[in-house]
């Protein structure tokens, strides 16, 4: 497992490609936590260069 930070949208990208190829992982493996930690960071980074306003 090999995760880095994601800086740019090639590097989303490249998250987003890793995560759709572990995304079935058993609950308990490295593939599971990598997933976790996947989703984490895209959330991050999403949040901050792409945020979804509300009108409420």
């Amino acid at each position: 497992m090999t995760i880095k930070p994601i800086k740019n949208d090639v590097d989303l990208t490249n998250a987003f490609i890793r995560l759709e190829s572990i995304f079935q992982a058993d609950k308990g493996t490295p593939e599971a936590e990598e997933m976790e930690i996947l989703v984490t960071l895209i959330e991050v980074y999403e949040d901050k260069y792409y945020p979804i306003k509300c009108r409420f």
